[in-house]
């Protein structure tokens, strides 16, 4: 079998054996079939992928190139590489089969899609056992080693923006299990790493309370607020304005 790995530095392995392209476009290419896998890339995307706006005259049947290298690398001993199954040629362009346990970044996604379900259900310590998982599929920043045209650049930042949430949901399912204490080192990193973030430092703040350290939360926010008036000009969103309140009441906090 095939296995794909995007979530991170880029790989591919067949039967074990690593095949991972070497050259710069023909690893464009194939990424961007794997973020796109079972559905027509355009030939004219590929084209673009590879070089922007100003295409060279033999863009096409370099790209073709590039499709039948694909195919000799997933299938070194095919003799009919033009023929293979996996990467078809479909007007107007090609399309790259992927099932089950192959790729990386599905198994990531269907993890966050059926652990968000888990959450609506009320089964939230199942939700964080899943959420645990999806995120430890993670090495790195998407195809970290792939030269990123514009559109894999796309394609890359909506499963960036899925990680986010996976990060968030992950959050608010240890918030609702009571893990305050455990949560509070990662909470600042991830404040430090995202300053803008309010939600973020709307969690760092409950976590602190919540552990016992009400003093230190009172001063998150303060340092929050800081932060967005002197690098933004604005005062924090009504919602953490409300956390601080509740803190200095010592009311009981709902993540």
């Amino acid at each position: 079998m095939t296995q794909y790995r995007v979530l991170g530095p880029f790989s591919v392995a067949v039967d074990g054996e690593p095949r991972t392209p070497s050259a710069a476009k023909v690893r464009q290419v194939l990424a961007l079939l794997l973020l796109r896998a079972n559905q027509v890339v355009r030939q004219d995307s590929i084209i673009e992928e590879l070089w922007g706006d100003r295409p060279p005259r033999s863009a096409v049947t370099t790209t073709q190139t590039y499709i039948y290298q694909i195919r000799r690398l997933l299938h070194p001993a095919r003799r009919a590489a033009h023929d293979d199954r996996t990467v078809r040629t479909v007007p107007p362009g090609y399309e790259l089969s992927v099932g089950p346990g192959q790729l990386d970044s599905w198994e990531f996604e269907s993890c966050v899609d059926r652990a968000r379900a888990l959450l609506d259900d009320g089964r939230v310590a199942e939700a964080a056992r899943l959420l645990s998982r999806a995120r430890s599929m993670w090495t790195g920043p998407v195809l970290a080693d792939v030269t990123q045209g514009p559109v894999l650049r796309r394609y890359a930042a909506r499963l960036e923006e899925k990680r986010n949430l996976a990060q968030e949901l992950s959050l608010a399912a240890d918030m609702r299990l009571g893990r305050h204490r455990e949560l509070v080192a990662e909470l600042k990193s991830l404040v430090m790493a995202n300053p803008y973030h309010e939600w973020l430092h709307a969690q760092l703040m409950i976590a602190l309370q919540r552990s016992g350290r009400r003093a230190e939360a009172l001063a998150a926010f303060q340092q929050a607020r800081r932060l967005l008036n002197e690098q933004l000009g604005i005062e924090p969103s009504g919602d953490l304005q409300r956390i601080h309140q509740d803190i200095l009441k010592e009311d009981a906090l709902t993540p």
